[in-house]
C-alpha cells in the first residue's frame, strides 16, 4: 500500500471517481489487528466494489497534543500540517467516517479522543469551513468490548453520536462485538452475520440525523 509521510500508512482500496462514496476507517486501537479492527475489516469486505475505502491507523501518526487557544488572540488555528494535516484532509474528503475503537475504560481510546479534540481546532482554521463540510456526512462506529454487559459501551457511543450531532452529521449505526483475545470477536456466528449486513445498501442508505445530546 502507498505510504503517506514516514510514520503513517494510508490504505486505499476500490478507487473510484470523486463523486462516489468514500469511507474513511479511523483505527484507534492500541494494538494492531485487534478485535475492533478485525471486525471493521470484516464488515468492509461487504461494501460495494465501487466504494472507495481508506484506512488510517492513528497510532502510526505524529499528532500533536491539542491546545485550546479559543480565548487567546483571535481564537483561530493555523492549518494543520504533517500527519495532522493529512488526517484533516482525509476526514474532509470522506463521505463516511468509520471510527474503529475498542472500549477503553468505558469510552473511546486515547488516540480517538485526541482526534476528536482536534476537531475543535479544525473548526477554527480561517478559510476552511470544517463544520459545514462535515455536515451531512455519515459517522459509523465499530467497537469490541470485553464484558457481559453491553450497556458499558453506552458512553463510547454517546461520545461519537454527540460528536456527529455537533457537526450535523448523520449516524450510520454501531457494530458491536464481545471479544478480548485477538480474533475472539469473530468467533461468534451472530457477530459475523451483523458484520456482513452492517454496511448493507450503503450506496443508498443515508443514516439517521442526530443532534448533540440525542
Amino acid at each position: 500500500m502507498p505510504e503517506v509521510a514516514q510514520v503513517m500508512t494510508v490504505e486505499t482500496l476500490h478507487d473510484a471517481p470523486a463523486d462516489e462514496r468514500r469511507f474513511l476507517f479511523v483505527l484507534g486501537s492500541a494494538r494492531e489487528g485487534g478485535n475492533s479492527e478485525s471486525l471493521a475489516r470484516r464488515a468492509a469486505n461487504f461494501l460495494p466494489s465501487h466504494v472507495r475505502q481508506e484506512w488510517i491507523r492513528l497510532s502510526d501518526l505524529d499528532i500533536p497534543r491539542f491546545e485550546d487557544v479559543r480565548h487567546s488572540g483571535d481564537g483561530t488555528y493555523t492549518e494543520p500540517a504533517g500527519d495532522a494535516g493529512t488526517l484533516w484532509r482525509q476526514t474532509l474528503a470522506a463521505t463516511d467516517l468509520v471510527v474503529v475503537s475498542p472500549l477503553y475504560w468505558y469510552s473511546v481510546s486515547a488516540s480517538v479522543k485526541l482526534y476528536l479534540d482536534h476537531w475543535s481546532a479544525w473548526m477554527r482554521v480561517p478559510g476552511t469551513d470544517f463544520e459545514a463540510t462535515m455536515g451531512g456526512k455519515r459517522m459509523w462506529a465499530v467497537t469490541a468490548y470485553a464484558s457481559d454487559d453491553v450497556t458499558l459501551v453506552d458512553p463510547l457511543l454517546g461520545t461519537l453520536r454527540n460528536s456527529a450531532g455537533r457537526l450535523r452529521m448523520h449516524w450510520g449505526g454501531a457494530l458491536l462485538a464481545n471479544g478480548s483475545k485477538p480474533g475472539q470477536a469473530l468467533d461468534d456466528p451472530a457477530t459475523l452475520e451483523r458484520a456482513a449486513e452492517f454496511f448493507a445498501a450503503a450506496g443508498a442508505r443515508t443514516g439517521t440525523p442526530v443532534r448533540a445530546g440525542s
